[in-house]
């Protein structure tokens, strides 16, 4: 018998395998590749929200559990995934000078907000009210984590590119059975997916498209983030990644011409010079109406559980919302209400 089947190899699926594995428990995984939402994603990761100057919900927890365990995936893999770098947020008027200033003195974002406005000069972008500087952020080059834990988990003979039919599970004393695994438990990580999964799909796993481009501007000579209406995030070689819509309707991972004229124009107000587009990619966030994940156990099978709703803020959030689901199956602690998928069965039951 193993201890836990996974579905889905993102961000959520693979920060649940690797806490596993540390505490030495086996796994299986399935991944089809069907949801590319953490494949395109940007990979940012900064714990403020920058339209408001706020903090991201548990910033600095988020922050110190997730490097080191990515770190420690960085080095057993011998691959580079996590690329610091700062994030400049453009700030377009005295007001907006003020509100940084009142942000970076509190005692919550004082780690994260420089208290000092970057007056650094970039030709191609016009900034008369200058810069925020965010700390402690950068992006993870997703596609390349995603694949060398792929390979890792190939290599341990504990992957399978099938898809996982739900009708195959078989609900025993001693767990679940699944074709020709017998297991402890399931744990559904399946993003977008969801929807298709019977046991969850009652959940209000809502969904947002994002579409990024990736841009060449040999002119643009960026060594950090930008963001303003658009991020603009170096990648080498004069390539860039710029994005993201947002779309609440539509849910297919096809680009469209309306996304990608919808960044084109909103950077061509924030750029001067010449740029081509490379890649334009598209993928369905798994976001929810409330902005907190869906994390739990099913409330008539305690063999099954979640980890979703990820958002925009996977990077960051993965390994926390793993490692609290971890320790909610292995050693019965609380999961915080807040993440918990049983306020939406008591919002359902009440309703």
């Amino acid at each position: 018998m193993i201890d836990f089947i996974i579905v889905g190899n993102g961000l959520a699926g693979i920060s649940f395998a690797e806490i596993a594995l540390q505490h030495n428990k086996s796994i299986f995984v399935f991944d089809n590749n069907s949801q590319p939402s953490s494949k395109v994603a940007g990979g940012l990761y900064n714990p403020v929200v920058l339209k408001r100057f706020s903090e991201v919900w548990k910033a600095k927890e988020q922050i110190d559990f997730a490097f080191p365990l990515y770190h420690t995936i960085q080095a057993r893999l011998n691959v580079v995934f996590d690329y610091e770098l700062p994030i400049l947020r453009k700030l377009f008027s005295i007001e907006e000078q003020n509100n940084w200033f009142q942000a970076a003195d509190k005692l919550n974002l004082a780690p994260f907000l420089d208290p000092k406005l970057s007056n650094q000069k970039y030709s191609a972008i016009d900034s008369p009210f200058h810069y925020g500087k965010v700390n402690h952020t950068g992006y993870l080059e997703i596609s390349t984590l995603i694949e060398s834990y792929s390979k890792y988990l190939k290599d341990l003979n504990c992957y399978s590119t099938d898809s996982f039919d739900y009708i195959q599970i078989q609900f025993l004393e001693s767990g679940i059975q699944y074709k020709d695994i017998h297991a402890k438990n399931i744990i559904f990580a399946e993003g977008f997916g969801l929807h298709a999964n019977p046991f969850f799909n009652d959940l209000p796993l809502d969904g947002t498209k994002g579409e990024l481009l990736i841009i060449k501007a040999a002119d643009l000579q960026l060594d950090v983030v930008i963001k303003s209406s658009v991020f603009i995030l170096p990648i080498g070689n004069d390539l860039y990644k710029v994005g993201a819509t947002y779309d609440w309707k539509d849910k297919t991972n096809n680009p469209t011409e309306e996304g990608k004229k919808e960044l084109v124009d909103k950077l061509k107000e924030l750029i001067s010079c010449d740029f081509e587009v490379i890649e334009h990619f598209a993928g369905v966030r798994p976001t929810v109406k409330d902005r907190r994940p869906l994390v739990g156990t099913h409330p008539l099978h305690s063999q099954l559980h979640l980890l979703n709703g990820l958002g925009t803020r996977g990077v960051m959030l993965g390994p926390y919302l793993a490692n609290q689901l971890f320790q909610h199956i292995e050693n019965a602690i609380p999961l915080e209400n807040e993440i918990n998928i049983e306020r939406c069965y008591k919002k359902s039951r009440n309703s």
